[in-house]
């Protein structure tokens, strides 16, 4: 492995990939988990580090017939005990209901849930938010916390969710909070940039901590924000100047309508703001939320911290002479004139300039779902050897940039492997947020 300085060259290998990610040793047993929307296994593997079980795991990708995700999580915890369903979410909660199957007694419900219809890399007439394909399996999860009321949930989308859909900033957010509280739920969120805690990719997603069957009357909405709240104690945030910290922490920004057919209809209009911040919290329906600043000064991971040697990297990762000028056009500033496919109108288009080749001494940027391939593109990560080559991220730096073992997405295409990685999270922030977690079971775990 190819280590950075603080200059971005590329040093002698001084680490090992595990060496890169340390952690604490495991922490006495958390808890149960059903993890849904699990793809290759980001929140298990996180979690499994902080010392919780899954005891269930569900992964479908609909209107596909090889399952690339269900079989590489199968492939690492399958041996392990858990009931791995590879199953419509939807059709194992019919039968559930239908008493055809039972679900496991669980303490934490968690899950990735489907983000194509919030995601940035949408335009904003395809952003269809709640209402779209994907976006309705929210429901699913709300469904599945009606039937069991877990004492904990850990949920983690784009950061996009906050302000969906475009025609209604914020809507979409707030439907899930008021879903949440009338379910005795209080909320907290939070958008993370990992690279501000140290992990070397720069991806913003936010996490969703809800919890039940606490004594509301004993929660200040500002205390949750800054330093008693389960993300407040996994990622620390700068805290208020002295003096100002808003309305003594006891009077909400704002309350939520419960009644969910009003929200839908009256929850923000076109051209105005969302009124979620960065963080927040929801209690009974009463909102609290702030934009909070990270407060980090350990150990941060650099893009070339991840790197494989040179002599590693397999000839097609490598971009040939004659192909550098398109990877320099799409990568840079442009302004042109261009003519809309479908009317035929002239318009002008202009995008910034993104940084070719990639810094080795800063984090990575995020790792999309088009990472693979040999094309050129303005969104693919290219780095530059000590030879001076030019080259595109192999699918193990891929893995390593979300803090996976090295050959975790083995046995599919490059191109599968990378795609599995954009939908990826970072594994060391959820076993963060998992420690935390644990600690905060000890008073509420329910009954075997």
């Amino acid at each position: 492995m190819q280590m950075a300085s603080a200059e971005g060259s590329i040093q002698s290998p001084t680490a090992t990939p595990d060496a890169l990610f340390p952690h604490e040793p495991m922490a006495p047993h958390g808890g149960r988990v059903v993890e849904l929307f699990a793809g290759v296994g980001g929140f298990r593997y996180g979690l499994e580090r902080a010392g919780w079980q899954v005891v269930l795991g569900n992964q479908w990708e609909p209107s596909t017939r090889v399952q690339h995700a269900f079989d590489c999580y199968h492939r690492h915890f399958g041996n392990s005990g858990s009931e791995d369903v590879n199953d419509d979410i939807a059709e194992v909660l019919d039968a559930v209901e239908r008493g055809e199957r039972a679900l496991p007694a669980f303490d934490l419900l968690v899950g990735g849930f489907p983000c194509q219809d919030y995601s940035v890399a949408k335009l904003l007439n395809q952003a269809r938010g709640i209402q779209g394909k994907k976006g309705v399996l929210w429901w699913q999860i709300n469904r599945l916390l009606e039937m069991s009321r877990p004492p904990l949930v850990f949920l983690e989308n784009v950061d996009r969710l906050l302000k969906s859909p475009a025609t209604q900033r914020g809507r979409d957010f707030a439907i899930m909070l008021a879903s949440l509280a009338s379910l005795g739920y209080i909320v907290e969120w939070r958008v993370i940039n990992a690279a501000d805690y140290g992990f070397p990719q720069r991806r913003r997603r936010v996490f969703i901590v809800a919890r039940h069957g606490m004594d509301v009357e004993l929660l200040r909405g500002a205390d949750i924000l800054y330093s008693d709240g389960v993300l407040a104690r996994a990622f620390a945030v700068v805290p208020p100047p002295e003096g100002t910290l808003f309305n003594g922490g006891s009077t909400p920004d704002f309350h939520l309508n419960r009644d969910l057919v009003h929200l839908t209809e009256s929850f923000g209009h076109a051209g105005e703001r969302s009124p979620f911040q960065n963080g927040g919290v929801m209690i009974g329906g009463a909102v609290w939320t702030r934009h909070l600043e990270a407060d980090f000064e350990g150990h941060r991971v650099l893009l070339g911290d991840v790197l494989q040697d040179e002599a590693e990297v397999p000839a097609e990762y490598f971009i040939q002479d004659e192909r550098l000028d398109a990877w320099r056009y799409l990568k840079g500033a442009k302004r042109e004139e261009r003519v809309h496919k479908a009317s035929g109108m002239a318009y002008c288009y202009s995008e910034g300039t993104l940084p070719f080749p990639d810094p080795l001494n800063r984090p990575a940027r995020t790792v999309l779902t088009a990472e693979g391939g040999t094309s050129p593109s303005r969104f693919k990560h290219v780095v530059q050897t000590p030879s001076g080559r030019f080259r595109r991220l192999t699918p193990v730096e891929l893995e390593r940039i979300n803090g996976f073992p090295d050959g975790w997405t083995e046995g599919m295409t490059p191109g599968k492997r990378a795609f599995c990685m954009g939908n990826a999270l970072v594994v060391g922030a959820v076993e963060r947020v998992g420690r935390v977690l644990a600690e905060e079971l000890a008073g509420v775990t329910i009954p075997a």
